[in-house]
This record gives structure tokens, C-alpha cells and sequence, in this order.
């Protein structure tokens, strides 16, 4: 049962409990008028059968909202992993200077996660940043302009930060179809840069 049906059907019953409480009510006055304290114990049964659904229910909406909260919080790890490793192979590729077939594949693995992770925002940037790379490799080396390449490095970062931490409100203007061309722009990016 999904968590609206079952929303739903706690709702109803707590309607239907009041609805058929107040009709015994109206019966049991009109019935036991002579009787002591048939009116307060048929008020207490209502009242606690309505506290256990209105209790049930607020139950229900907090579980599926903690369980909401951990999967963003996993979601948001994954992420900040993946940024990271990018980072990290972009470190190790200017502090060596060169571009070797292992960072190619490195970086066609992190263009997939990304795919699967990033914002619009990272995306776009990301492909930028690949256009970057690939113009200042030459041969397996990158040339001295490190200049275009932190500048292009600087942008992707500003990026990755709005989509961790949720600051980027931009993102709401791309469509799927944007996010897809850039994906597939990403792909094609990261396997023609030059390494010979």
C-alpha cells in the first residue's frame, strides 16, 4: 500500500469512527437518559479510538519522512564522492602535467557518474571544463596555459557547490532534453581528448 492510500484510508476511518460515534451518541442519550455515566464512557471510547488513528497517521507521514531524509542524505554522499574523485583526478593530472590513457578512462567513468548525479549546472560546466582540457593537450601533456584550465576548473567548482549544497536555483530552467544533449555532450568530450 503506498503511503497516500494509506493516509487516505486512515482518514476515512477516523471519519467514519466520528460520524458512527456521534449517531450512538444521539442514540445512547436518547436511550439512557436514566443511566449515570453512559454518555462520559461512550466519550472516552470515541475520543481513544480517534487519538489511535490520528496517532497512527502522524506515525505513518514521520517514517516516510525519515526514510525520505536518509535516502537524500545517501544521495547527497554519493554525490560529494563523486565531485570528489573528479577533483582529485584533475589535481593529479595538472600536478603531473600529462594525460595518460588511464585518466581518459578515469574521466569517461566520472562523465557516467556525473550523468547520473549532477546538476544541469555541473553539467554544463563539466562540459566546458572538458572543451578546456582538450584544447590545451597536446600529446599526452598539458601545455603551460594552466591559466585557462583553473579558470575553467574555478567555474566547474562554483557549480558543484550550489548542487551540494542546494543554492543553484537555475537548474529549475533546464529541460530533460537539455540535461540528455548534455550528457551526451559530456560522453563524446572526455573520449576525444588528445593524448598523442
Amino acid at each position: 500500500m503506498t503511503t497516500i492510500t494509506k493516509q487516505f484510508t486512515y482518514l476515512l476511518l477516523t471519519l467514519l469512527t466520528l460520524v458512527s460515534g456521534y449517531a450512538y451518541l444521539r442514540y445512547a442519550y436518547k436511550v439512557t437518559d436514566s443511566t449515570p455515566f453512559t454518555q462520559e464512557i461512550v466519550l472516552i471510547i470515541l475520543g481513544t479510538i480517534a487519538t489511535v488513528f490520528i496517532t497512527a497517521l502522524l506515525l505513518n507521514k514521520q517514517t516516510a519522512v525519515e526514510i525520505e531524509k536518509e535516502q537524500n542524505i545517501k544521495f547527497l554522499d554519493l554525490k560529494a564522492e563523486t565531485y570528489e574523485k573528479l577533483l582529485d583526478l584533475m589535481e593529479n593530472m595538472a600536478s603531473e602535467n600529462t594525460i595518460q590513457e588511464t585518466d581518459i578512462t578515469r574521466l569517461q567513468f566520472v562523465t557516467h557518474r556525473l550523468a547520473i548525479f549532477a546538476s544541469p549546472g555541473v553539467l554544463n560546466e563539466y562540459t566546458n571544463f572538458l572543451n578546456v582540457v582538450s584544447q590545451i593537450s597536446k600529446d599526452g601533456t598539458l601545455s603551460n596555459d594552466t591559466e585557462q584550465l583553473s579558470e575553467a576548473l574555478g567555474k566547474l567548482t562554483i557549480q558543484i557547490r550550489f548542487d551540494l549544497l542546494g543554492e543553484n536555483e537555475s537548474q529549475k530552467h533546464y529541460s530533460i532534453d537539455q540535461i540528455t544533449k548534455m550528457i551526451k555532450k559530456n560522453s563524446n568530450s572526455s573520449s576525444h581528448i588528445n593524448i598523442n
